[in-house]
């Protein structure tokens, strides 16, 4: 069994910063890709940024230049570093972890429970 905790979000004034993290717990081999989606009220789930074991990312338009992700695979943890926030970055941040090679079994499109940003004007 795999679990996906987050940890991080909060409330923020705009301009402010904060940094997600995502852990992956269980007998996990490897993971090959992790990233970060958002949903706000009403809208539907998009991506955020993603980056794939060997380091390679990418990311939504809407946060190029300010929002960082990285990961450590020797912890399966992704990180997402969010800085000069806007009050439209407003959602429920969701860890997602692809292809999780687990000792029982290989697991796909997990997600975790989500995590709230609220970024005040």
């Amino acid at each position: 069994q795999v679990q996906l905790v987050e940890s991080g979000g909060g409330l923020v004034q705009a301009g402010g910063s904060l940094r997600l993290s995502c852990a992956a717990s269980g007998n996990i081999f490897s993971i090959n890709t992790m990233g970060w989606y958002h949903q706000a009220p009403g809208k539907q789930r998009e991506l955020v940024a993603r980056i794939t074991r060997g380091g390679s990312t990418n990311y939504a338009d809407s946060v190029k230049g300010r929002f960082t992700i990285s990961r450590d695979n020797a912890k399966n943890t992704v990180y997402l570093q969010m800085n000069s926030l806007k009050p439209e970055d407003t959602a429920v941040y969701y860890c997602n972890a692809d292809e999780v090679v687990h000792l029982s079994a290989t697991y796909y499109n997990l997600w975790g429970q989500g995590t709230q940003v609220t970024v005040s004007s």
